[in-house]
């Protein structure tokens, strides 16, 4: 009776944690048990991740099973990896509006935690919203230059227009998370990504084919639907922020521009901006040489093993977010050994689910693409893409936590440069040589990707080992 008294105990522990997690109560991470912080954060984190990811499935089903799916799949993956250019602004800013809002939180400073933040959506705000006006203009140059050819420009460039425009709301709807993060409330947004992905799931299949409700926009109704989706969570986040009833309230001085704060976030966010720009490129690169030696078929089966990987990628990435929060948490609150210990922690569970991840792909690999094309081609070379790049998830789940930990630190230099030459003086050289000079075609870039991120992981976790990060001022 009491070993079943035990573990109706525990089972009602594990889902009072889930509850507190959910509802987003605030809580001091700087004190108490370790594991129990990583779970409060990297459960909402990692169910906002999977929202993240939701999207990019969503758009792929419903264009998947339209004529001309090739087209329209390889539009939908050439667009989303230019965007990731525009993402890279998005993240770096949050990565600093992370590290400077939990390093304030810590420190028990939540009015300037407050300001802070708001400086850091001036700045990115404003940058982003010129890109968005050229991403507009030169929408189909941008595809030529990626490799599509002319009748995938022609199916797609309206489709590259729109994304392209909505860049403010991808950047605001990725820098107000990364706010919320970094104060502890990942509840929020969590709740934001369910409520953008609710309105993209709903409005996606009416876009697109209409159904008698509008006229049918084809793929043009899928970033029709996108964008509608991502504006509803923005909303949700401005009206979070504004409402007072969080520990981030942000008042009319907030607005007026600091230079000296500005400057920070600047300094912070640069390097974190090279460091996803590095990969970005590199991203960009291996798609355009999968799209001219694999040709149509190959680049969507590319795209499509591609989006896959980043449905289980991105609730990795939300818990190695939980190692942001708490390192710059305990940094600020001078905790410096509990900052180690929440990291190692995080990497535990995160190769935990890197394992299973693994699992999945190797065995379950052709019935996931299955689900998203019926196109034989198109499958054989997603279905042989994923057996290669799963081999090295559990190296993909370490190196995330210590990219974050060090982000979180404030230290956004040293991940950039390991970035630097594990992309392009290690991925992009191999893959070129095997695709090109071995003529392994897409396989050899396959093979490139798994290679560099575990040479990257490795890289990391030294440099977070030797511990420099403590040291780093925001």
């Amino acid at each position: 009776m009491s070993y079943y008294k035990k573990n109706q105990s525990k089972v009602l522990h594990y889902f009072s944690l889930l509850k507190q997690s959910l509802l987003g109560a605030e809580t001091d991470y700087t004190t108490g048990n370790i594991n129990k912080a990583v779970i409060l954060l990297a459960i909402p984190m990692m169910l906002e991740m999977i929202m993240e990811s939701v999207f990019a499935l969503v758009d792929l089903y419903f264009v998947g099973h339209l004529e001309n799916s090739s087209y329209a799949i390889q539009t939908v993956g050439l667009t989303e990896s230019v965007l990731t250019v525009m993402y890279s602004i998005a993240i770096g800013m949050s990565m600093a509006a992370t590290a400077v809002v939990a390093r304030r939180i810590g420190e028990k400073d939540p009015d300037a935690a407050a300001h802070a933040g708001m400086q850091a959506i001036i700045v990115a705000f404003t940058v982003t919203f010129i890109l968005s006006i050229l991403g507009i203009i030169y929408a189909g140059d941008i595809l030529h230059i990626m490799g599509a050819t002319e009748e995938t420009v022609k199916a797609g460039v309206m489709f590259t227009r729109i994304m392209m425009g909505s860049s403010v709301i991808i950047m605001l709807l990725f820098l107000i998370n990364g706010i919320f993060r970094g104060a502890g409330n990942a509840a929020i947004a969590m709740r934001s990504l369910w409520i953008a992905n609710i309105c993209n799931i709903i409005l996606c299949p009416i876009f697109i084919n209409g159904w008698g409700v509008i006229p049918a926009f084809g793929l043009t109704g899928a970033a029709l639907a996108t964008v509608i989706g991502r504006s509803m969570g923005v909303v949700y986040q401005l009206f979070c922020l504004f409402n007072g009833k969080h520990q981030l309230k942000i008042k009319l001085p907030h607005f007026y521009i600091d230079w000296p704060v500005i400057k920070s976030l600047i300094g912070i966010a640069t390097p974190g901006i090279l460091q996803f720009v590095i990969g970005s490129c590199s991203w960009i690169f291996l798609a355009e040489l999968v799209a001219t030696t694999g040709g149509d078929h190959g680049s969507a089966g590319y795209q499509t093993a591609l989006r896959l990987m980043m449905f289980f990628m991105l609730p990795a990435w939300g818990m190695s977010n939980a190692a942001a929060t708490l390192v710059g948490q305990n940094l600020g609150a001078k905790q410096f050994q509990r900052a180690e210990d929440s990291v190692l922690a995080t990497v535990k569970y995160n190769v935990i689910f890197m394992i299973i991840v693994t699992v999945l792909f190797l065995f379950f690999g052709d019935w996931l693409v299955s689900f998203f094309t019926n196109d034989i081609q198109i499958k054989e070379v997603a279905q042989r893409a994923m057996r290669i790049m799963s081999s090295a998830f559990i190296f993909y789940g370490i190196g995330m936590v210590m990219m974050n930990a060090l982000n979180g630190a404030g230290d956004t230099k040293t991940p950039t440069w390991i970035n630097f030459f594990g992309f392009w003086f290690l991925q992009i050289p191999l893959a070129y040589v095997l695709t090109k000079y071995m003529e392994m075609g897409p396989t050899g870039v396959f093979i490139a990707i798994p290679v560099a991120e575990t040479a990257i992981a490795i890289a990391t976790f030294i440099f977070f080992k030797r511990g420099k990060w403590k040291n780093v001022k925001v």
